[in-house]
């Protein structure tokens, strides 16, 4: 087996849309994390690896913020992609025009809807936005673009008034329309319930694009789609603003092996795309990160991987290698002496079983000394107990 999780899950008996759309916003959202800058052949290589991952569709950038964002882009565009690309855009035919000069195949504008915003930060009334937005989105299907219309903060907007906004937007003929929860500040429950209001008056893809401010950007994503979205925002490594957004690799992998919902991703190159981003981003990726962080598929404790050793699915959901992830024993306070055995298994080491019990001693002995068992330390150890070695 490659995969085990609960049979439980299958008991639930939820249901999925047939089609869900990926978009992802690391090249934009990802970018707005403070202290991130991407240049244009940085871009470049993080939108060619997503593509080949399969990602249905990347928001390269917000071209009106410089020369230089409109010239990635652009050349983003120019790379002729399986994927669809997109940018951001505000409710401004400045803006609109810029995205048509990038030459993509859509944009997804946005304006705040929440009294909130509308009286600090747009200062603007609701009928004044209401027709701010729908001269937008004319604009923009009149020239051809897949049109996504998001309402900023929408979470903390009046429901009448969103569903009048998201209405008038479907009449206009807008392909798609974005619940975003800026701040991360709706419940599963609460997505659950919002999508549904919203899908019993608009025929409008739905699309979710969820801030993880209290670490429920990913199960906030399940609800909207368990509820009627068709579409989810998402970012590697779930970077973005604050608390970043719903990680792309969470959302398909919890998809594929939790609810069994298959995207056709090629999940094998998630490690990849995620040291690809941290790099480039200069994000260290946390050790406990799900999915790709550097201690999912690491073992210590001597109970632990001793099961490991022999069946890796008693303490790990799915083989590291479907994401191109690899398994560590690791030598510390708690090991034993299967996990020593193995490690000299691996340098060719045979020993006795007296002196592996030595070993073992020196190991967590050194470790509580606050000294980490690395190759260097582990040779030195056996070579106290056994004399001198060759490896």
């Amino acid at each position: 087996m490659q995969y085990l999780v609960s049979p439980f899950n299958k008991e639930a008996n939820l249901k999925f849309p047939e089609k869900i759309t990926v978009y992802d916003t690391t090249l934009r959202d990802g970018e707005q994390t403070p202290g991130v800058c991407l240049r244009t052949p940085e871009k470049l290589k993080i939108a060619k690896k997503l593509d080949e991952v399969g990602i249905h569709q990347i928001e390269a950038g917000f071209p009106v913020v410089s020369k230089e964002e409109k010239k990635s882009v652009t050349a983003i565009v120019n790379e002729d992609l399986n994927a669809q690309i997109l940018c951001l855009s505000r409710t401004k035919k400045s803006d609109i025009d810029t995205a048509i000069d990038c030459d993509v195949d859509g944009i997804i504008t946005f304006m705040s809807t929440s009294d909130l915003h509308l009286k600090h930060k747009i200062k603007m009334s609701r009928e004044e936005i209401l027709n701010v937005c729908m001269n937008s989105i004319e604009h923009a299907k009149d020239h051809g673009l897949f049109v996504a219309f998001s309402a900023e903060d929408a979470t903390r907007t009046d429901l009448d008034f969103l569903k009048k906004m998201y209405k008038k937007a479907d009449d206009y003929g807008v392909d798609r329309v974005h619940i975003a929860d800026t701040v991360g500040a709706i419940s599963p429950y609460g997505m659950d319930y919002l999508v549904k209001q919203l899908r019993s008056t608009i025929n409008a893809e739905i699309a979710l694009h969820c801030h993880n401010d209290f670490g429920m950007a990913l199960a906030n994503s399940i609800a909207g789609l368990l509820a009627g979205a068709n579409a989810v925002s998402t970012t590697v490594n779930g970077i973005g603003e604050r608390a970043g957004n719903a990680a792309l690799e969470e959302l398909v992998m919890t998809l594929k092996f939790i609810y069994g919902v298959d995207l056709g991703f090629d999940v094998s190159k998630f490690c990849e795309l995620s040291k690809l981003v941290e790099s480039l981003t200069h994000m260290d990726i946390p050790y406990n990160k799900p999915i790709v962080g550097k201690n999912i598929f690491r073992h210590e404790s001597g109970i632990h991987v001793d099961a490991v050793i022999e069946e890796p699915l008693t303490y790990e959901p799915f083989l590291p290698e479907l994401i191109g992830h690899r398994r560590q024993i690791v030598l510390g306070k708690h090991s034993g002496c299967r996990a020593v055995r193995a490690k000299l298994n691996e340098c060719g080491i045979d020993v006795t079983k007296d002196e592996l019990c030595k070993i073992v001693e020196q190991v967590k002995s050194k470790r509580e000394e606050g000294n980490y068992i690395n190759d260097e330390l582990f040779n030195s150890i056996v070579a106290s107990v056994r004399g001198p070695f060759e490896l």
